[in-house]
C-alpha cells in the first residue's frame, strides 16, 4: 500500500486546497470537530472529487443516547444525498467501553465503509477495546495516536501494531512519518492550522518519498 493522505477540511475553499495539495481523501467537519450541515457537505462535494468521508459526532464527548443515534442517522442520510462517500464515527458506553452495539446499529446494513475515530483511544480498558475490533460490520480502518494524549506519547505502541488499517492521528508531526512508515504504517490524517495547497503538498511530497524510500 502507498501513503494515503487524509486531510479535515471545513470549507469548499479547504476541500480545493487538499485535492490540489494531493489529498488522497477528506475527512468534512464543522468548525467544532464536530458533524457539518449536510448543505456545507454539498458545497465540499461540488468543490472537489477527492472521495469524501463525513464525522458522525454531535457532541464534544465521545458518549450518546437513542435521540442522538436517531438524529445522527438522519444527517447520514443527508450526507450521503449531498455526495458523502464514507463516515466516520466512535462511540464509547458509560463504563467508557467502545460501544460496539452503537457502531453497529450506526452502520447498519449499508454499502458504505467507515472509520473508527480516536474515541478508541479513550476506552478504559484498551486490550478489550481493540479485541476483535474488524468483527465490526465494514470498518475500513481505525483512527488512533496510540493513546489518548497525542502520537508522540503513543509512537512506540502504533509501531509496534504496524497495520496499514490504522490511520495515524492526533497532532503528528513530519519527523514522525519516517518511523511510522519504517514500522509499516501507510495511513496519516493532518488537521492543518493554516489550510493551502503547498502545505498539503508537502506532506504528500514527505510521505511519498519516505513510503518510497522506506516503503
Amino acid at each position: 500500500m502507498g501513503g494515503i493522505l487524509h486531510i479535515r477540511v471545513r470549507t469548499p475553499y479547504e476541500a480545493q486546497c487538499a485535492e490540489e495539495g494531493g489529498a488522497d481523501r477528506l475527512i468534512a467537519m464543522s468548525d467544532e470537530n464536530l458533524s457539518p450541515e449536510p448543505e456545507t457537505v454539498s458545497k465540499i462535494r461540488k468543490a472537489s472529487s477527492v472521495h469524501l468521508q463525513v464525522l458522525l459526532q454531535l457532541r464534544t464527548s465521545y458518549d450518546t443516547d437513542g435521540a442522538e443515534v436517531t438524529r445522527l442517522k438522519g444527517l447520514a442520510s443527508s450526507y450521503l444525498d449531498a455526495g458523502a462517500d464514507s463516515f466516520q464515527f466512535g462511540f464509547l458506553n458509560a463504563m467508557a467501553e467502545l460501544d460496539r452495539g452503537v457502531c453497529t446499529e450506526l452502520a447498519g446494513d449499508q454499502w458504505w465503509n467507515w472509520t473508527l475515530t480516536r474515541a478508541i483511544d479513550h476506552a478504559l480498558n484498551q486490550q478489550r477495546a481493540w479485541a476483535d475490533i474488524w468483527s465490526l460490520p465494514r470498518l475500513e480502518s481505525v483512527m488512533t495516536a496510540g493513546c489518548a494524549r497525542e502520537v508522540e506519547q503513543g509512537l512506540d505502541h502504533i509501531i509496534a501494531a504496524g497495520d496499514e488499517r490504522l490511520i495515524v492521528a492526533g497532532d503528528l508531526l513530519t519527523e514522525h512519518i519516517p518511523w511510522l512508515i519504517r514500522g509499516g504504517l501507510r495511513q496519516f490524517y493532518v488537521e492543518p492550522q493554516s489550510m493551502s495547497a503547498p502545505i498539503v503538498r508537502a506532506w504528500r511530497r514527505l510521505i511519498d518519498e519516505e513510503t518510497a524510500r522506506l516503503g
